[in-house]
């Protein structure tokens, strides 16, 4: 990948009460681990979790290492991030956020650490922006509350759930950070996975969290350019590299335009 781009094609989720898991995911090829002390341990775990958190973290590089602690306003929260703070993770995300404010409250907590903003209740969902723009590195859709919290079902196509991730990325987009879908909980149907990672990419996402070390290479795949994506973008390119002035060009029988070298620009900063 460029040296610009830092990737995160797949981010995996791993329940920090889960000693296996967290040692297997040290050989993974997720491009981010993030270490749970939120939804997968149970709450009579919450401080072994915590402690066997900032234990991993260490040990996790070089790829980027997230926990997500326990929402401030839960019993664990304020305890999850006094103790991450001190492990010094790449990024802690931020649960069940409402608003602009909850992002500032944790901030005056977590001092120079980046924060992950989960977008995953209707109001962060319609407080994207907002969110987006108080100083944090990533939005990530959590669409499983998120349904949950709308009293709506699962579908196939994820319909109900779209216009949530366009917010999420023009959020994103307008803040200039990265922006990660949600996760897919059917671990037997990997052509529905590959399906809605290929969606994700189409809305826009950078990457998508997953919930399954068997998830990752297809979700790598899905978010890294095609030879044949590369080869045209490299060829969009060198169209305007011989012609610098030009605002349109015709090239492979189409019209090429100034934000299609922009498109290709990006398309090679993500190239392996």
């Amino acid at each position: 990948m460029s040296k610009a781009f830092k990737p995160r094609r797949s981010i995996l989720y791993v329940p920090a009460d889960k000693p296996r898991a967290l040692e297997k995911a040290r050989g993974l090829d997720a491009d981010g681990i993030i270490i749970d002390l939120e939804d997968a341990v149970a709450p009579d775990a919450k401080a072994l979790a915590r402690d066997a958190a900032c234990a991993a973290i260490a040990g996790l590089g070089p790829r980027e290492v997230i926990v997500r602690i326990n929402a401030l306003s839960s019993p664990w929260g304020r305890d999850d991030l006094a103790a991450v703070r001190c492990a010094r993770p790449d990024a802690i995300a931020l649960p069940k956020l409402r608003d602009a404010e909850d992002v500032i409250a944790a901030r005056a907590l977590t001092g120079d650490i980046p924060l992950w903003a989960m977008i995953e209740t209707p109001r962060s969902v319609l407080n994207a922006a907002e969110i987006a723009g108080a100083g944090v590195a990533a939005l990530v859709l959590g669409s499983n509350d998120l349904l949950k919290d709308m009293g709506a079902r699962h579908m196939p196509g994820r319909a109900n759930l779209h216009t949530a991730m366009a917010l999420c990325v023009m959020a994103g987009r307008a803040a200039g950070i990265a922006v990660l879908d949600g996760v897919h909980n059917d671990l037997n149907d990997m052509t529905a996975f590959a399906a809605a990672c290929q969606q994700a990419r189409d809305f826009g996402f950078d990457g998508k969290t997953v919930i399954h070390p068997g998830q990752i290479a297809v979700c790598n795949a899905a978010f890294t350019p095609s030879p044949e994506e590369i080869a045209a973008a490299r060829r969009v390119v060198e169209a305007f590299a011989k012609s610098p002035q030009a605002g349109v060009i015709a090239l492979d029988g189409r019209m090429v335009e100034r934000l299609d070298l922009k498109i290709a620009e990006r398309t090679l900063s993500r190239a392996p």
